[in-house]
């Protein structure tokens, strides 16, 4: 079975429509499988996005995005500077 991958955004709307369902007095279990979710997608989308607004979902992705560019610029620079100073202490 394929996984089916949410965007943010979507997830903002479930996690909303699950907080509906449950203030009508539904179980979990119920809400999530009108939803077409698991109980551990909930609950991990909840600790994750729980009360975010869309706005600050949005930034967040931004900002893990960067964040990850900039890990990797600074991993290829400490490769560089540690390939320059093997050839400049003449151990290669």
């Amino acid at each position: 079975m394929s996984r089916k991958r949410f965007k943010p955004e979507q997830i903002i709307n479930l996690l909303r429509e699950a907080e509906v369902g449950l203030s009508q007095g539904g179980r979990i279990g119920e809400v999530c499988r009108t939803l077409g979710i698991s109980q551990q997608s909930y609950y991990r989308w909840r600790s994750e996005y729980g009360g975010m607004k869309l706005e600050q979902v949005k930034r967040l992705k931004e900002l893990e995005k960067e964040n990850a560019r900039l890990k990797t610029a600074v991993a290829e620079l400490t490769l560089d500077k540690l390939i320059l100073k093997e050839a400049a202490e003449g151990n290669f």
